[in-house]
């Protein structure tokens, strides 16, 4: 099994970016910004306030795919929201890691709302995000870290998480998982 990269997900506000910069420097990885990946028409359209849908999503989906499939690990910021966004991620870079970047309403809304104008995800769309969040909590490969800690912690949690991740795949590729014979009557 080789490294496996890892995609930095949440809600706006909750420090994708600055968490998936801090963890691509430590690892020594390239980070690939998501956000810089969405279409011309899709900018726009959160611009004006407008939430994307699925239908948008899936060019900038398969564009972060294909980028996923560069040779050797990558930091990737992405939203990730659904099952189905992550899962089409995974199918485009098998073995695929999250952190999920666990955040509360109200500290996003300020967090957005503090942003510098200009900022292609405007505040009134927090809402949005988290109606359509899907929570990652309990899949295979999810690493979860608060938003309320400070970036360092943030760091050392995923890192100790992602320790834990890999040691289990090391594991479970050098064990695999044989059922118990069913048992017979007497």
């Amino acid at each position: 099994m080789g490294t496996a990269s890892i995609v930095v997900m949440g809600v706006a506000g909750c420090g994708k970016t600055s968490v998936g910069e801090a963890l691509a420097r430590q690892l020594k990885w390239p980070f690939i910004e998501g956000d810089a990946h969405h279409s011309a028409a899709s900018i726009a359209k959160m611009q004006a306030g407008q939430a994307l849908t699925d239908d948008d999503r899936w060019g900038w989906l398969d564009r972060l795919g294909g980028l996923l499939q560069a040779p050797g690990p990558v930091v990737l910021s992405c939203s990730a929201l659904k099952r189905v966004y992550r899962d089409r991620l995974r199918a485009a870079h098998p073995p695929l890691q999250f952190v999920f970047i666990d955040i509360s309403r109200s500290l996003a809304l300020t967090r957005v709302a503090a942003r510098a104008s200009g900022h292609i995800f405007p505040a009134s769309l927090v809402d949005s995000q988290f109606n359509t969040l899907e929570s990652p909590v309990g899949e295979a490969g999810v690493m979860t870290v608060s938003a309320d800690l400070p970036l360092s912690a943030q760091l050392e949690a995923i890192l100790q998480q992602r320790e834990r991740l890999d040691l289990g795949a090391a594991n479970a590729d050098a064990h695999p998982f044989t059922p118990a014979p069913k048992e017979t009557g007497p």
